[in-house]
């Protein structure tokens, strides 16, 4: 089979091989020629499943020439983020830190994944405990940008993100806590979903901050996006008879969200919001009250439940830690209780907020990332002539959604005058992850035109 396959939609794969166009072993075997010829540069994977996909794409073959389909994902390559569990392999986080003998059984994600037939074909880098926001602090090195190697491909689910850019995989499981799926897919040109806050089981996910923890897909498309939410989310016990239509109006938070962009970004998202204008969307000014407070409530969240979770990992194994991400968690341990709790109630009114900025509208429009993806090793950029903090700027826009527990999307929606890809994010109602989806597939068709 010829590799350019890989380069193709996961929906697109999936016709072919329910078809019989395409035999699910030479799937199978050009994602692990891609990974053989793109690893060694890119270092987007922890472990390659390479003999295990091979046996399940002969099990996934006599399934469906026996009419034991199982549908799109039945036979497609996919990865995760090895931070999620698979039976038998060992989940590292990208950590020195001893993480105990293999895990015994799937994580709930897995095991929805393996129902719908999709092949694991490796468990893919990450910023050390998805601790990060650039890939670059793991026990495996960096994670490199598959179009600018000199670059981060964003983070924490760098490696997963990287796994679907470079045709690794049709699609890949990250997790996302502020913003960790969606940066990286911002960076790399990818559509990043984080459904709605529990609408995914964690189960089996090693923990960051659990109130804000996600598990979400990363695609080329958001058809692609749709299908692998399908298989990951229980059934409904009742369906909709029908969606909501898409009224085609969108709600802008220019206050704080706008603020502080890179001009080649700015200039790439007005962009995308002039050409949703001329296709006749209505695009309204919609601020979110008290944005401002987002830095402030989240981390305390994160750093409180972080330092939490890693409470035996920092008492018996500090040094095994990376320096950064260690220094982050034993901040979490100084953590008032009342400035924990005070952000409790923040975190209740800026879900207030967005539910309120949301009213009249399908979605809320911004951009997902603030900048292009940026250069390995920088601490700061430069934001409009001053030196801004790297990590908190690639927070910014991002992880007010997983305090509030909206649904929110990346799509993407042009390239810089360098070449980067940016990144469109849309956010919806809570349990309302079908109808952003709908909103999503819209925009994109205006987008990609």
């Amino acid at each position: 089979m010829n590799t350019s396959w890989c380069d193709q939609p996961l929906h697109r794969i999936a016709t072919a091989i329910s078809t019989g166009a395409v035999p699910v072993r030479k799937v199978v075997d050009a994602a692990l020629d891609r990974i053989r010829a793109r690893e060694r540069t890119l270092n987007a994977f922890t472990t390659v499943l390479d003999a295990e996909a091979a046996a399940q794409a002969d099990t996934a073959a006599r399934e469906i020439a026996s009419g034991r389909y199982r549908g799109p994902l039945h036979g497609v390559p996919v990865s995760v983020k090895d931070l999620i569990d698979v039976a038998g392999i060992p989940t590292t986080a990208a950590s020195r830190v001893p993480a105990g003998p293999p895990p015994a059984a799937d994580a709930a994600a897995v095991g929805r994944l393996r129902a719908a037939g999709a092949i694991l074909i490796g468990k893919c880098n990450l910023h050390e405990f998805a601790f990060g926001t650039t890939g670059e602090d793991s026990a495996f090195g960096p994670t490199l940008h598959p179009l600018d190697p000199g670059r981060s491909p964003g983070g924490s689910s760098s490696g997963s993100a990287v796994s679907v850019a470079a045709g690794m995989a049709w699609t890949s499981i990250g997790t996302d806590t502020g913003g960790s799926i969606r940066i990286p897919a911002a960076a790399c040109g990818l559509v990043g979903l984080k459904p709605t806050f529990g609408e995914v089981s964690c189960d089996g996910v090693v923990p960051l901050a659990p109130s804000l923890d996600h598990v979400g897909p990363l695609a080329r498309c958001v058809a692609d996006a749709r299908l692998v939410l399908h298989a990951l989310r229980p059934p409904a016990p009742v369906r909709p008879a029908a969606c909501d239509p898409v009224t085609r109006r969108l709600g802008c938070p220019r206050p704080f969200f706008l603020d502080e962009l890179d001009p080649a970004v700015r200039e790439t998202f007005d962009r995308a919001m002039e050409r949703l204008r001329d296709a006749g969307w209505d695009l309204r000014d919609t601020p979110i009250r008290h944005a401002e407070d987002t830095p402030a409530v989240c981390l305390h969240l994160v750093l409180a439940e972080a330092a939490a979770a890693h409470a035996h990992g920092l008492e018996h194994h500090a040094g095994s830690y990376s320096t950064d991400v260690r220094l982050r968690l034993e901040l979490g341990r100084y953590v008032l209780g009342e400035d924990y709790v005070r952000a409790q109630r923040g975190r209740a009114v800026l879900a207030a907020a967005v539910d309120a900025a949301l009213t009249g509208c399908d979605a809320l429009v911004l951009p997902a990332l603030a900048l292009p993806a940026p250069r390995l090793g920088a601490d700061a950029v430069e934001i409009d002539g001053r030196s801004a903090p790297l990590r908190p700027l690639m927070l910014r826009l991002t992880q007010l959604f997983n305090a509030t527990g909206h649904p929110a999307i990346s799509i993407p929606c042009g390239l810089t005058c360098g070449g980067l890809p940016c990144g469109l994010q849309l956010v919806g109602l809570r349990n309302r992850t079908d109808h952003l989806l709908d909103v999503a597939e819209a925009c994109e068709a205006v987008l990609s035109d």
